[in-house]
């Protein structure tokens, strides 16, 4: 009986939880979906318009900022992807002379704050003629956090199992491509899930680089709907659940490769 009590405790605590943790969403949702100027909890059915989510995309030209996002997070996640798996590889399978003392330097650049680097990456990318572009938008995201879980991961793959397809005359891309890659995929999705959401959601980059509306990201293209002197919180609150919903339904899809990929690099590593 005791235990019946515990368990049910339990999970009315938990609800709890989910529903306090849900109330920014539907706090979101149902402002979006009416015309309002304050921020309130109320729902005033006489209110209720979808006007905001039309205007978003004939007015604001929300469209063209998902389309420009989803194609930089799009190509982020597989430069990301190609680069950090050779340099994993490198570092995991072939090392060479002061590769150990390399890959640490390389991971002591994790604790350098985002904003101390903005002025050097900006003048990089200025004095490359690429403001304004979508490179602009994706060099910054290939970092040492990817090639650090990758190698993590992919160091508990068997040396014997290499050496055995090199003796059948397999050479290093052969086997990356054919062995490594198959056996690192819940962590190769999970990196992809990670680089996904970082590059949606970042905001800071973009507003240094990218002063073109035409080029926006979804974050700036919400940020911009606020007003000067009045802000329709609808209208942001519309803004802010589009920008939501892709990646929502990324993690979704992918969730449990996600976590499979995670929680093997915390067993592995």
């Amino acid at each position: 009986m005791l235990r019946r009590s515990l368990g049910a405790a339990t999970n009315l605590a938990l609800l709890v939880l989910v529903a306090v943790a849900l109330l920014p969403f539907v706090f979101m949702l149902v402002t979006g979906v009416q015309q309002s100027e304050t921020v309130s909890l109320a729902f005033d059915p006489e209110r209720l318009r979808l006007d905001n989510f039309v205007r978003l995309f004939t007015d604001y030209g929300f469209g063209r900022a998902l389309i420009t996002s989803i194609v930089v997070v799009v190509l982020a996640c597989v430069a990301n992807l190609v680069v950090s798996s050779l340099a994993a590889f490198a570092f995991a399978k072939k090392p060479f002379p002061g590769s150990e003392v390399l890959f640490w330097l390389y991971l002591a650049t994790m604790m350098v704050p985002v904003q101390v680097t903005i002025i050097p990456l900006f003048t990089i990318v200025r004095d490359l003629g690429l403001l304004n572009t979508q490179i602009a938008l994706i060099l910054p995201i290939i970092n040492a956090f990817g090639v650090f879980l990758i190698r993590q991961f992919m160091s508990s793959v068997p040396d014997e199992l290499l050496e055995a397809a090199r003796i059948d005359g397999a050479r290093d891309m052969r086997v990356f491509v054919s062995i490594i890659l198959p056996l690192i995929r819940p962590v190769l999705i999970a990196l992809t899930v990670f680089t996904f959401v970082t590059t949606w959601n970042d905001f800071l980059w973009p507003l240094v680089v990218i002063s073109d509306e035409s080029m926006q990201t979804v974050t700036l293209a919400a940020a911009r709907l606020q007003g000067q002197f009045v802000t329709e919180y609808g209208l942001v609150m519309a803004g802010a659940t589009v920008s939501f919903l892709v990646p929502f339904l990324v993690y979704v899809l992918l969730q449990r490769q996600f976590v499979r990929g995670v929680a093997s690099v915390g067993l592995k590593g």
